[in-house]
């Protein structure tokens, strides 16, 4: 591994991170709202420490390894999570302590949604910004942007790709060239939340708003600039049009390029991944719908066909946005909602959780499993739509698995022993693994009363749902530290 690599990537990276800071301190001297010193101070440092680790090692030219994407994929989340932690630190309003400055961050970058500030309504706008902003490069423009940009500074970018991309066929590509890969998603990205945040100005929503929750929306993310999330707005259609983009950006990204090149959406149904994703959040929406109906938890059918629709699809995406207290609804429903974001997004989307292809591989190799008992000499591959899965993939997506329900029982367990209820702990952990953000009980609306040492677990949770697990965990390895 070459360290000096490392650094001149994460120094480039860092630079290119600090032009971010620049619209938000922007807005703050044009909405004086008394944030701009807190933005101008984190440019400057972000700006100093990335021209710092950059310059000893600007000519160095090596082509990355696998090893070094890892690495830089990593420390680039961990750094930039304490780098994007500044501006909520140097701030006024709100002035957090570095804890829960890195674990809005840690959420906003990872799109988890999972805040500690209340009264977002009074922040200044600037901030409200920042957040938001944190939640669009997060959700899947920092890294893609970048394998777009750092092969035209002579660095490789395959390696970055195939570390931070989701999802367990990694080494599919859209076109023949990475770059040209990376371009494309960011174009369809960018085009999707254009698109989103004029549907929202044009439902009512302004022009802040808008921008504001097209960011988070197409990020999955869940950051509002509001205390009541999009219910703050009372209005069926922003709901309705949140449901189609948060739908739509839980689809793996390559199906939108390719309905976008061919002109036609018959390929969104010839994907099998596809078809389980609508499948199971057609089974989540009918079955809270229902039950919100029946329990009497509305008066109203529409009432609660818009609310359980919302969440469904809000939470089943792990998008985290909320028209509704669900934490309140019935244990059954909530628990449900709960569980639908263990499956997530699907691979190649902003959407958090194990992700529905992987879901899809597991129930297809139980089902081969429970054949083999009747006929136990019989050869029967897994197969996705009409290609056999290779077993390789296959064992992948069982260790994916094993190492993710034990992380999450660690953290779990570790999150319990502090004192937190049963429930709280594990709703928490459940809502940061997978990117989520609101959880059940105490941390239903926010995580404010949660402990210093709960936020680091969780921080921690997030990271590792964020980088699906492998990632993080390869570094903790001796093996990978070995020459």
């Amino acid at each position: 591994m070459s360290i000096a690599a490392v650094l001149r990537i994460l120094g480039l990276l860092l630079t290119i991170f600090s032009l971010t800071l620049m619209p938000p301190f922007v807005l703050s001297l044009a909405s004086q709202d008394g944030a701009a010193p807190a933005f101008a101070s984190a440019f400057a440092l972000t700006l100093g420490i990335g021209v710092i680790s950059w310059l000893p090692v600007r000519h160095v030219r090596r082509e990355l390894r696998l090893r070094d994407g890892f690495v830089v994929v990593v420390m680039f989340w961990t750094v930039l999570s304490a780098i994007g932690a500044l501006p909520f630190i140097l701030a006024d309003d709100p002035h957090l302590s570095i804890t829960d400055a890195v674990f809005e961050s840690v959420s906003g970058l990872t799109t988890t949604g999972a805040t500690v500030i209340t009264h977002i309504d009074e922040l200044p706008l600037s901030i409200l910004y920042y957040r938001q902003q944190l939640q669009w490069l997060g959700g899947m423009g920092i890294i893609v942007l970048a394998v777009a940009v750092l092969p035209m500074l002579g660095i490789g970018g395959m390696q970055l790709y195939r570390a931070e991309t989701p999802g367990p066929m990694k080494d599919s590509k859209l076109t023949p060239r990475i770059t040209e890969t990376a371009k494309a998603l960011w174009y369809i990205y960018l085009s999707l939340t254009i698109a989103c945040g004029l549907s929202y100005w044009l439902a009512g929503m302004s022009a802040f708003d808008a921008i504001g929750h097209a960011f988070s929306t197409v990020a999955i993310g869940g950051f509002s600039t509001h205390d009541a999330s999009i219910g703050h707005f009372n209005s069926p259609l922003i709901d309705i049009i949140a449901v189609v983009f948060m739908f739509l950006a839980g689809i793996n990204f390559s199906l939108h390029f390719i309905a976008f090149r061919h002109r036609s959406v018959a390929g969104y149904w010839y994907d099998s991944e596809f078809r389980f994703y609508v499948l199971l959040l057609s089974i989540v929406i009918t079955i809270t719908v229902l039950g919100l109906y029946l329990t009497e938890t509305y008066d109203h059918w529409q009432d609660a066909l818009v609310n359980g629709l919302f969440q469904a699809v809000s939470i089943g995406t792990t998008a985290g946005f909320t028209t509704a207290e669900f934490y309140s609804w019935p244990g059954f429903i909530a628990i449900l909602l709960l569980f639908s974001s263990f499956v997530g997004g699907c691979a190649g989307s902003t959407g958090g959780g194990i992700k529905v292809i992987r879901v899809l591989l597991l129930v297809k190799q139980g089902l081969r499993e429970i054949t083999r008992l009747v006929h136990p000499s019989a050869q029967i591959p897994v197969r996705v739509g009409t290609k056999t899965v290779n077993s390789r993939v296959v064992e992948a997506v069982w260790g994916f698995f094993a190492l993710y329900v034990a992380s999450f029982t660690v953290m779990y367990l570790a999150l319990a022993s502090t004192g937190l209820d049963l429930m709280t702990a594990f709703s928490a952990v459940a809502a940061c693994i997978n990117n989520l953000g609101p959880g059940l009980e105490g941390v239903g609306a926010h995580y404010a009363e949660m402990h210093d040492p709960g936020k680091w677990i969780l921080c921690f949770a997030m990271l590792l749902g964020r980088l699906e697990i492998f990632t993080l965990l390869v570094l903790l390895t001796p093996a990978f530290w070995r020459k």
